[in-house]
């Protein structure tokens, strides 16, 4: 652990304030304590969940059993490390979606499972950098700290005292110990991300493109010839179907089958039973009042000139032109959409729809919530830039009462407590069930009935359990004999035996007579389909007027404007073939026919927007650096998944399940 000498290090130390000013800062840092902890979050986190890089919840929590859920190279995960980031996990979930998410929906989600995996994926990048010879010294981690904004006042370190003050100021509290232990992995991932992926760059001319493929815009016509159109054109007999069924036999390949007794502990069903107190509801209100609780809201637009890597005296010199247009009379929404270099807002005319606090930066946030309604900012200096900012709506902090609310802490409740006696249920039957017969007593007992399924293949729901990849690979990997233990389902929890199976086939034509005759009936439609398109392709290439070559040939026109790749297209929806098409066709031209799922169409690109060059010169470092930043990621990701081929990973699925039952 750090010591306070490390922090005196470098620099004069600062004089502590008195105590009643000591109090006051605190006082301030308990009123702002969810955005402190979400700053915290930011720095820890990122390490914690690198695969999830927008995960942020900070570790807490005191120590507790050192049983191991799994192991890597050696490095254990402890029930108590476990337990710490799930929790954080859950608060995460919490704080997004308020009372809908119980710590028993995410079992129920596998988010459990989930947090181990990316734990295991932490320790994994630790082992490989201390292979490597990785690591972080004490005065890295030092200045990585003094460095996070939440530690700083006035642009200072905020001292030894107030820092250890914040640390406790956490819900569950973080030991310094515990601080500086994710901050030296944090820092160990980013010398190890940069020792392997700095080499990683890209050009001018990659940036350039990618920035066109998202902007590039076309305005089209298209005639469709739809697949179901054609169908009553076509005739197969029991010659051709059978013929068809010869070529293709593979595709109608039943895979692997088989059949299964199982328990089910319905929650639902027990859900139906539940009775909650009026005493407990208003105990939930009460205890959550938080979460229907609605502070302070703003809604604003905003427009953002960036300063990274430019002349900050231009940037301004440009701002403050704009804001005198503002202040003149000019319409704030088309400066913000011509001007703004926020891309998500910009193209809304710069607004921000409804925020309230904690959600901004504070120099952002600061003016935002002294302004007026209608009223537009000075300049407002961020680490983004310049904003010019104009408040266009705000709403009352509100408390909703308990009336409006009740519904939903009722069944909220319910789900609950249902979940934790479908548990409690799975963990007595759990000890009672070693062979099949066993499932028919525990049944009984209970008043429960014991149902075997028909058989079903690996990628099937099951009748009954219905798709839970958890049970699929236990119902295929289960000797018959066997009883598994508790397994989540849609439903519920399942105890499950097998009962038969049946190897994978080809099936006979009769099996599958009706499904091969409506696929062959599809295929010579489609034919159809592209026979005539073909040929009006030819006419249409060659006519002085598409519209109206297609209408004599008894086609409907369809047209798109401004159309960007990845949009829906008339009658075809989100299509890449005809992306391609119409992003490398000349204007003016007509493609030939392109499949679709629903047929084919024929296109003609009127018209296509072309990308200034100042554009693309403007854009063209971030796009740099965020598509710098996806390679990276990548190559990162595929070099840590081949170690992990060379690890010894274990997972102890006792403790695992202990813990989620």
């Amino acid at each position: 652990m750090l010591t306070e000498a490390h922090f005196r290090e470098e620099g004069p130390r600062r004089v502590s304030p008195p105590e009643n000013d000591c109090m006051t800062m605190l006082d301030r840092m308990r009123r702002h304590q969810g955005w402190l902890k979400w700053s915290l979050g930011l720095v820890v986190l990122t390490f914690v969940f690198f695969y999830v890089p927008d995960f942020l919840s900070p570790p807490a929590g005191t120590a507790g059993t050192s049983d191991a859920v799994a192991t890597v190279q050696g490095r254990a995960i402890s029930v108590n490390d476990f337990t710490r980031a799930y929790n954080a996990q859950m608060a995460q979930f919490r704080n997004a979606y308020g009372g809908n998410m119980s710590p028993a929906m995410l079992r129920q989600l596998g988010m459990d499972r989930q947090v181990l995996q990316q734990m295991i994926d932490q320790e994994a990048v630790l082992a490989e950098a201390a292979r490597l010879g990785i690591s972080a010294t004490d005065v890295e981690v030092r200045e990585r700290i003094m460095s996070i904004a939440a530690f700083q006042e006035n642009g200072q370190f905020i001292g030894e005292q107030r820092y250890r003050q914040l640390l406790r100021l956490q819900r569950p509290p973080i030991t310094a110990a515990q601080f500086e232990d994710e901050i030296r992995n944090s820092v160990i991932l980013d010398k190890m991300r940069a020792t392997l992926t700095e080499w990683i760059t890209v050009s001018d001319a990659e940036a350039d493109a990618e920035y066109k493929r998202r902007t590039e815009k076309v305005t089209l016509d298209l005639v469709s010839f739809p697949t179901v159109s054609f169908l009553d054109q076509v005739q197969v007999g029991d010659a051709d179907v059978a013929a068809y069924f010869e070529q293709s036999r593979e595709t109608y390949r039943i895979g692997e089958r088989r059949k299964v007794r199982y328990l089910l502990l319905d929650a639902q069903a027990i859900r139906n039973n539940i009775t909650v107190p009026e005493q407990d509801i208003q105990r939930a209100y009460r205890q959550n009042i938080d979460q229907y609780s609605q502070p302070e809201q703003i809604r604003a637009s905003h427009i953002l000139l960036n300063t990274e890597g430019k002349d900050e005296a231009a940037v301004r010199a440009k701002a403050e032109a704009l804001l005198a247009q503002i202040k003149g009379g000019a319409d704030f929404a088309a400066l913000a959409t011509a001007n703004s270099q926020d891309p998500a807002s910009a193209t809304k005319g710069g607004d921000l729809d409804f925020f309230g606090k904690g959600r901004m930066v504070p120099e952002f946030e600061a003016a935002a919530f002294t302004l007026p309604v209608g009223q537009v900012s000075d300049l407002v200096k961020t680490q983004y830039g310049f904003h010019i900012i104009k408040v266009t709506d705000k709403k009352a902090a509100e408390v909703q009462p308990l009336d409006s609310v009740r519904p939903q802490i009722t069944e909220q409740l319910k789900f609950e407590r249902a979940q934790t006696r479908v548990q409690d249920l799975a963990t007595a039957i759990g000890t009672e069930v070693t062979v099949p017969g066993d499932l028919d007593k525990a049944a009984a007992k209970r008043g429960l009935k014991v149902q075997e399924s028909p058989f079903f293949t690996r990628t099937e729901p099951i009748p009954g359990l219905g798709a839970s990849p958890e049970v699929s690979d236990q119902a295929f990997t289960l000797e018959q004999g066997k009883v598994s233990g508790p397994l989540r389902t849609g439903t519920g929890v399942a105890f499950l035996t097998v009962t038969g199976s049946e190897a994978a086939r080809v099936p006979t034509l009769a099996e599958v007579k009706e499904r091969a005759t409506t696929d062959l009936k599809r295929k010579k439609a489609q034919d159809l389909a592209v026979a005539r398109a073909r040929a009006t392709a030819t006419t249409l290439k060659s006519a002085a007027d598409f519209g109206a070559a297609a209408k004599a040939a008894g086609l409907t026109v369809r047209n798109a404007e401004n159309l960007a790749r990845g949009a829906a297209i008339p009658e075809v929806g989100p299509s890449a073939a005809v992306d391609e098409a119409l992003f490398s066709l000349p204007v003016g031209t007509v493609s030939d026919p392109i499949l679709t799922p629903n047929g084919a169409v024929v296109v003609r690109v009127s018209s296509r927007s072309d990308v200034p060059a100042a554009d693309l010169a403007s854009n063209r470092d971030a796009i740099r650096r965020e598509l710098a930043s996806q390679k990276r990621s990548q190559f990162f990701a595929s070099y840590m998944t081949k170690a992990k081929q060379g690890m010894g990973i274990t997972i102890d699925q006792a403790v695992l399940q202990r813990l989620t039952t």
